[in-house]
């Protein structure tokens, strides 16, 4: 973790400007810009926030994608949910509760960082910023809900699908896909496993298979989507409409 020594001015934040998120006010960047602590480099790999521990701050992402996960004693872990731009980062941890996940960079990060104990004052303060955030644990809950029918339900095929059309969804509302619905993250096989609770052996025969149909191409460095549509129909995914995330 490196301590950014130019961090932005939250009226010039970057995610102001993506398509997909919803612009805060005038108003509202200057309540954040003066409780706001400060950036953090992160690199993939890092560790964000540990499982148990008592974090004493939250974090929007700024740049980068991050992976949500639990761990059990045996060194076996679950991954539960994959942050994106504008997510935040360490919302239980708002409600003095120690964290119940650990937070690691599945690339290289910029985390905007600001101290949990402010968050009492922001939704007293600023009513509207603390609605946008019970509606981000919110979706956050929706997401999970997702993930969960797909560990107990959905065949392998359409649980790799649904979590690559996801991935993309996310990825697209965010302004970080490439041309030709290309997300280019470093997710690996053994990570894919550990999201969907497949055997290695498993995963890495349904990847080649939905490779042959076209579906997802999937290689250890990028997720392909050729068809959004016909994927998201095989999955049973229900692609994002109109409507902007909020941040904060």
């Amino acid at each position: 973790m490196t301590e950014v020594t130019n961090p932005y001015d939250c009226m010039n934040c970057p995610l102001q400007d993506c398509r997909e998120l919803r612009p805060l006010e005038p108003g509202q960047r200057a309540y954040m810009n003066s409780i706001k602590q400060g950036e953090q480099l992160f690199g993939r790999g890092d560790t964000i926030l540990r499982e148990e521990e008592d974090a004493g701050f939250l974090y929007t992402v700024l740049e980068g994608v991050l992976i949500r996960y639990l761990s059990l004693e045996d060194g076996r872990r679950q991954i539960v949910n994959f942050m994106f731009p504008g997510d935040l980062v360490g919302l239980q941890g708002a409600f003095d509760e120690p964290s119940s996940h650990s937070v690691e960079a599945l690339t290289d990060a910029r985390l905007c960082v600001f101290k949990r104990s402010d968050f009492v004052h922001l939704i007293t303060e600023n009513p509207r910023l603390g609605y946008d955030v019970t509606w981000l644990a919110a979706k956050e809950e929706t997401a999970l809900e997702g993930h969960i029918v797909s560990l107990g339900q959905r065949s392998a095929k359409e649980r790799v699908v649904f979590l690559a059309v996801w991935l993309l969804d996310r990825a697209i509302s965010t302004d970080i896909v490439q041309e030709g619905n290309v997300l280019r993250i470093p997710v690996t096989q053994s990570q894919i496993a550990d999201m969907l609770g497949l055997s290695l052996v498993h995963t890495n025969r349904t990847m080649r298979a939905l490779d042959r149909e076209n579906l997802v191409q999937w290689d250890k460095r990028e997720i392909c989507v050729p068809d959004m549509k016909k994927a998201s129909d095989f999955a049973s995914f229900e692609l994002s409409r109109n409507g902007r995330r909020p941040f904060i």
